[in-house]
């Protein structure tokens, strides 16, 4: 079990203890769940941005300058860092360590570099966990940058209030700008790198595209043109948020002020429009099911018999019965197995 001392010792913000419960969480151990139980009544608290893009656009030196400009303004920050974990081994670089060293010092910044083990959408299987954590531990503004693997890192729309999709000239991006996904969760989209050729044409690109989504409202979020999230807000253009698009070079600082002007300026508006609980309740549907379906699938494991599974993979490489055949014979065995 987790000492309730180093609970206690979190929610007063002792670094070592934050550190040391996030691993303890990280690794499933032995009372995670009972002490994120005893935290959760904290939580809530805190302005969560995630940083996404593609690979070599920069982005954890914009989390560097964003951590910084936020400092700046006397806000505390949190930093989650997601580096890809080795398909062989399951080691990661964890590189991002390395990148935002400068920042360590700072009694306000708190870094957590994590390994992605696997998991897809561009973050860790426990990132809303430690999210949660360092949410109760009192920092104001969490920053949670993704892999950067790319298009299929939307899963940071489903945690994240606000979240900025990170362009840079020369990748493609007349190509990304059009393309569905990735860049339709951007509540705010920088071109970083401005100082390259091309920064001009990367900016009328995302124009262009935001100018197509204007006429194609999708409601399934608060991002974008979305509709209002409560039957009490207006529809009226103040109800909806068109992602600014912002230029910077962050090895230099410039447009980070911009940015987190930005994002100051989404969260007023998540609050003003009730977007804010639209997204907590798509979080918590999100969270509760993945978990449900990860506890209905260890108790299935559990209860059933590890032969029969193996006996089930090998009709299926014989092409004897599909997969879905499959898991239905077993759930339906398990039933009759618990009437029994």
């Amino acid at each position: 079990m987790i000492p309730e001392s180093l609970i206690e010792r979190t929610l007063s913000g002792e670094r070592r203890a934050l550190a040391r419960l996030i691993s303890l969480v990280e690794n499933d151990g032995e009372g995670a769940r009972q002490a994120l139980a005893s935290l959760y009544p904290h939580t809530g608290k805190a302005h969560i941005v995630g940083i996404t893009g593609a690979p070599g656009t920069g982005k954890s030196t914009l989390v560097n300058r964003l951590a910084l400009e936020l400092r700046s303004r006397d806000a505390t920050v949190g930093i989650i860092a997601v580096d890809p974990t080795s398909p062989y081994s399951g080691g990661a670089i964890l590189g991002d360590r390395i990148r935002m060293r400068d920042l360590s010092g700072d009694p306000g910044i708190f870094i957590r570099s994590m390994a992605s083990r696997g998991s897809l959408g561009g973050l860790a299987r426990a990132t809303g966990d430690v999210v949660k954590i360092i949410d109760a531990a009192g920092y104001q503004i969490i920053l949670v940058e993704t892999v950067g693997a790319g298009q299929t890192e939307v899963e940071i729309a489903r945690t994240a209030h606000t979240t900025l999709v990170v362009e840079a000239p020369g990748l493609g991006d007349d190509i990304q700008a059009i393309k569905a996904g990735l860049m339709e969760i951007a509540d705010i989209l920088i071109v970083n790198k401005a100082d390259r050729d091309g920064a001009d044409n990367t900016v009328m690109s995302l124009q262009m595209m935001l100018d197509l989504n204007s006429n194609t409202p999708h409601s399934s979020r608060h991002h974008g043109y979305n509709a209002p999230a409560s039957p009490e807000v207006a529809t009226t253009p103040s109800s909806y948020w068109r992602p600014p698009i912002i230029k910077t070079i962050a090895t230099r600082g410039e447009g980070t002020a911009e940015v987190v002007d930005a994002i100051e300026q989404h969260a007023t508006f998540l609050r003003q429009t009730g977007g804010i609980q639209a997204y907590e309740l798509e979080r918590a549907r999100t969270e509760f099911e993945r978990i449900l379906v990860q506890d209905l699938l260890e108790r299935y494991l559990r209860l059933g018999s590890a032969s029969e599974i193996e006996t089930m993979l090998e009709k299926i490489i014989a092409r004897e019965v599909n997969v879905y055949s499959a898991v239905q014979n077993l759930l339906d065995n398990l039933e009759m197995r618990r009437k029994a």
